[in-house]
């Protein structure tokens, strides 16, 4: 008999999780919550309520939870205060999604009396690390079940066997070899692993993306933007006044409409594999170009380099999995410091794929100073002369160096 008595399921409504719903109930014979995130992955959730129930769930048991504002206020926009990429290309589209999961989780946990807590990730992969890290820094003694790396269900046809024999309904899809790719979507973006993609030198199918136009299908009128900064956050696009998710939302909509923001990477897996995948993250590209321009103008330099040399420290930090821990919370106190002065507005442009900056300007913050920038007469607002003392200096050991060597 299990010591489990009740498990909070992270669940989609597909055919994983509905497997793993029916064998947590067989194997540890234990009341199941179900937990379904909004996180705008643009999919109808109310069937996984349907499906949970079809399976004995009680209603009060059933969580579909809408986080979309929380998951941009309180996840993508802190991230990209940082202006924070993984390996020089990915933008953290289905990392940065699994903190929030696990702390819905562990909050449903809580509330719910549960033991124990249960994901579908494989033991391939790097979702497993974040949502269990995330779960045991919040709630230390929580029991994980991870289905895929206890039970025996290792291929394909015993998993719509199982799936058969406990009446879950399968869809044609699967029936047919499953869909053509593995996909994960939220508001930042969508994700394409597997199956084809699994040579990394085929060209992904043009059939295969979801949400934007090929660039070259794109508009041939470009097409200008405002984006307006406050404290490193956008807070208007176009003048207009708009919430975390509603910028987002309007800018992957942009961004998907100009062809903006695809992306074919491997990257190096945090369990030691290389993988190979294909990103559409229209939004979050566009985000990125912008908050560089306008901290550009507002950030001392030296700030700037430091923040650039923390950045791949902290993406690591959001890959791997460590967002609950105490270097990433201090990192974050760091940047968001850093933030305080970073306000103003910037203009891009969007055309073909591209986004190009085009202008920025900020009326309190700036630290661009046009009478010393300038290339005609500054009226002595800087002495050109002053640059022989720090020349000299800055060559003093060069200097002193190569004296030695002319000796020998």
């Amino acid at each position: 008999m299990s010591d489990v008595k009740k498990v909070v399921l992270a669940y989609s409504g597909g055919l994983d999780t509905s497997v793993i719903l029916k064998w947590l109930q067989d194997t540890y014979q234990c009341e199941v919550v179900t937990f379904t995130a909004d996180l705008g992955q643009g999919e109808e959730l109310e069937p996984a309520r349907q499906k949970a129930l079809k399976f004995g769930i009680k209603p009060e048991n059933i969580f579909i939870d809408d986080l979309r504002e929380e998951f941009v206020r309180d996840f993508v926009f802190p991230m990209f205060r940082a202006n924070t990429i993984y390996e020089g290309e990915y933008l953290l589209g289905t990392s940065i999604a699994r903190p929030l999961i696990a702390k819905r989780l562990i909050e449903i946990a809580k509330l719910t009396g549960a033991d124990a807590i249960s994901h579908g990730a494989t033991g391939k992969g790097n979702d497993q690390v974040r949502f269990e890290l995330g779960a045991y820094a919040l709630m230390p003694n929580v029991k994980v079940i991870a289905p895929w790396r206890e039970w025996d269900l290792t291929s394909r046809e015993k998993l719509l066997a199982y799936a058969e024999a406990a009446g879950i309904e399968i869809e044609m899809k699967h029936k047919q070899g499953g869909a053509p790719y593995s996909m994960d979507a939220n508001m930042l973006h969508i994700s394409y692993e597997g199956r084809y993609l699994e040579n990394p030198n085929a060209e992904p199918e043009d059939s295969m993306w979801r949400w934007t136009c090929s660039p070259e299908e794109a508009p041939d009128q470009a097409e200008y933007l405002d984006i307006e900064y406050a404290k490193g956050d956008i807070v208007a696009l176009n003048g207009k006044k708009l919430s975390p998710a509603s910028v987002l939302m309007e800018l992957n909509r942009l961004g998907a409409k100009h062809g903006i923001g695809r992306l074919d990477l491997v990257e190096n897996r945090y369990v030691g594999m290389k993988s190979r995948g294909c990103y559409e993250t229209p939004g979050g590209t566009i985000m990125l170009k912008a908050h560089r321009a306008i901290e550009s103008i507002c950030l001392d330099r030296e700030v700037a380099h430091l923040k650039d040399e923390l950045m791949p420290r902290y993406a690591s930090i959001i890959y791997n999995g460590y967002w609950w821990s105490p270097e990433r919370v201090a990192l974050q106190t760091l940047i968001d410091h850093t933030q305080e002065h970073v306000n103003g507005t910037v203009r891009v442009k969007l055309y073909k794929g591209n986004v190009m900056v085009v202008g920025r300007d900020s009326v309190k913050d700036s630290l661009f100073d046009t009478t010393i920038a300038t290339f005609e007469d500054d009226a002595g607002a800087y002495d050109q002369k002053d640059a022989n003392g720090f020349i000299k200096l800055n060559a003093l050991r060069m200097r002193i160096a190569a004296n030695a060597r002319n000796k020998k």
